[in-house]
């Protein structure tokens, strides 16, 4: 689905962002993509989109070459950046101005994910606040039902109902033959949805792994119930220390995404040789 080789990217002439980072990520899957401010994430996933020219290497999508934004690459595609505009017009004429662009649009399903959002249909979209705004793209590039759904910091400016209601919308569209990849600083309000996390810290991706796999290797408990098992990491929190262990066998749970992505970025060697 995804191929990243070698890609060497930056901005400037002197710092590179990336140099030889490599990546693969496959259909059916929703991938979580973490990291620090100025870690990269929003630049990864505009190589991915094609959006950027790597210095060196390439991305391929479905064995096209992001860079080059083929229409065969484009029209299986949908980018929902963190920033975004909408133009002074409804949502219908949203719609038609861009379902031609996609084989698979879906109107029925753009129509009902608003209802579910319960972003009116009249209306200029321009005149929306930002929250309403982000919750139109997201059901217009969800009715697109392109391959690949790249969304750049999707909750923000979602309230706490629509950030439910966007985990289940999500959940609900992925088939066998999509790609989802969700960047995201508020850790949070990707637990319960992905299926597959990637950090990336220090210019250079140190996780990628299915939850599955995470949990077979380490576990997340209080330390009050960590007893005698080998703790890599722990962190006190508003309802007590909460540590990383090495996985057990009798031990079943769910993965604490944000108390993982603190002992990576703080430097744990400890949790990363377990997961590798």
């Amino acid at each position: 689905m995804i191929e990243i080789s070698n890609l060497t990217f930056g901005y400037g002439l002197k710092s590179l962002l990336f140099n030889s980072l490599n990546l693969k990520l496959e259909r059916g899957h929703i991938y979580g993509l973490l990291g620090k401010n100025g870690a990269g994430k929003s630049t990864l996933l505009k190589n991915i989109a094609g959006l950027v020219v790597p210095k060196a290497g390439f991305c391929k999508v479905n064995g096209h070459k992001s860079s080059r934004r083929v229409p065969s690459f484009l029209q299986e595609q949908f980018f929902i950046p963190e920033e975004l505009y909408l133009p002074a017009v409804n949502a219908a004429q949203f719609a038609k101005g861009t379902a031609h662009f996609y084989p698979k649009f879906d109107l029925d399903m753009f129509w009902k994910i608003l209802a579910d959002f319960d972003v009116p249909h009249e209306g200029m979209l321009n005149k929306l606040s930002f929250g309403q705004q982000k919750k139109v793209l997201i059901a217009l590039g969800l009715a697109t039902n392109t391959s690949l759904l790249i969304m750049d910091e999707p909750t923000n400016g979602l309230d706490i109902p629509s950030k439910i209601q966007f985990r289940k919308v999500i959940a609900s569209v992925l088939t066998d033959e999509r790609c989802i990849i969700i960047s995201t600083h508020q850790v949070r309000d990707l637990d319960s949805l992905i299926d597959t996390l990637i950090v990336l810290n220090n210019k250079e991706v140190v996780l990628n792994k299915s939850v599955d796999d995470i949990l077979s290797k380490i576990q997340f408990v209080p330390a009050s119930k960590a007893g005698s098992a080998d703790v890599l990491y722990q962190e006190s929190q508003s309802m007590g220390v909460n540590t990383i262990v090495a996985g057990r066998e009798d031990t079943f749970g769910k993965v604490e995404t944000e108390l993982l992505f603190n002992a990576i970025v703080d430097g744990n060697n400890s949790v990363l040789t377990v997961l590798r």
